[in-house]
């Protein structure tokens, strides 16, 4: 039996990033199974450059979208919503079908405020909606403070921050179950 495929989605393009940081420890909660991260280093919508043809980091991105049978994307908070790098990302992947349509997607949040990207998630959700994917309701991650939130090697400090994504990766693993079987 293989194992689900993972796609993690961080939306920072910053590489010592906390939400690339969360995105890694859910993965690891996750459990067993063939982890993609997706890379948003992506240009600018420009529909001058959709007519030229699509560029292949986007239909990478698409493709490992559609391949995968759960996905987890951790938001920054930026001036109250999503960031412009994730939100380039949602525009360009629309452009190529219905990747998302019917996807397992489990959102998580870290941030520097004291609402842990509340917002931000709130403001993914809407995003996410006209593409149709199964979101997860929850529990709802958000780490505040996220400087402080991650030791040395990458994980998460408080117990409880640790509980709440791993019953959420729980969740994630349960609904990508069929998808993976049907592999």
């Amino acid at each position: 039996m293989s194992h689900p495929r993972l796609l993690g989605i961080a939306g920072a393009l910053r590489a010592g990033s906390t939400n690339r940081l969360l995105v890694r420890e859910a993965a690891r909660l996750f459990g067993p199974a063939d982890f993609t991260e997706a890379d948003l280093n992506l240009p600018l919508y420009d529909g001058d450059v959709e007519e030229r043809g699509m560029p292949e980091a986007v239909t990478r991105l698409a493709d490992q979208i559609a391949a995968s049978d759960a996905i987890v994307i951790s938001t920054p908070e930026y001036n109250s919503g999503i960031s412009g790098v994730l939100k380039n990302a949602l525009d360009w992947v629309s452009r190529t079908g219905k990747p998302w349509q019917d996807k397992p997607v489990a959102i998580l949040s870290a941030a520097a405020g004291r609402s842990g990207g509340a917002r931000a998630q709130f403001a993914l959700r809407l995003a996410l909606t006209p593409f149709r994917p199964r979101l997860l309701s929850g529990p709802e991650v958000m780490i505040s403070e996220s400087y402080a939130a991650f030791d040395d090697n990458g994980r998460l400090i408080d117990a409880n921050s640790v509980e709440l994504l791993g019953s959420l990766m729980n969740e994630l693993r349960a609904e990508a179950a069929p998808l993976a079987a049907a592999a």
